[in-house]
């Protein structure tokens, strides 16, 4: 899941449900760096954590 995240996409961490919504900043080579709105900017080792894709809301 985690080789499929693009730019923009909006994750959350399973283990850190108090960081919120984040949104995909870069995904090279398994490190995925993410802006998190109660956390700011994390990279995150995908080869440890699989994030958790936050479906688009309907427009």
């Amino acid at each position: 899941m985690n080789t499929l995240l693009e730019p923009g996409m909006l994750v959350r961490h399973p283990g850190r449900p108090d960081w919120g919504t984040g949104q995909v900043q870069s995904n090279v080579k398994g490190r995925i760096t993410v802006n998190f709105e109660h956390a700011g900017k994390v990279l995150i080792d995908g080869s440890r954590v699989q994030l958790q894709l936050v479906p688009d809301l309907p427009k």
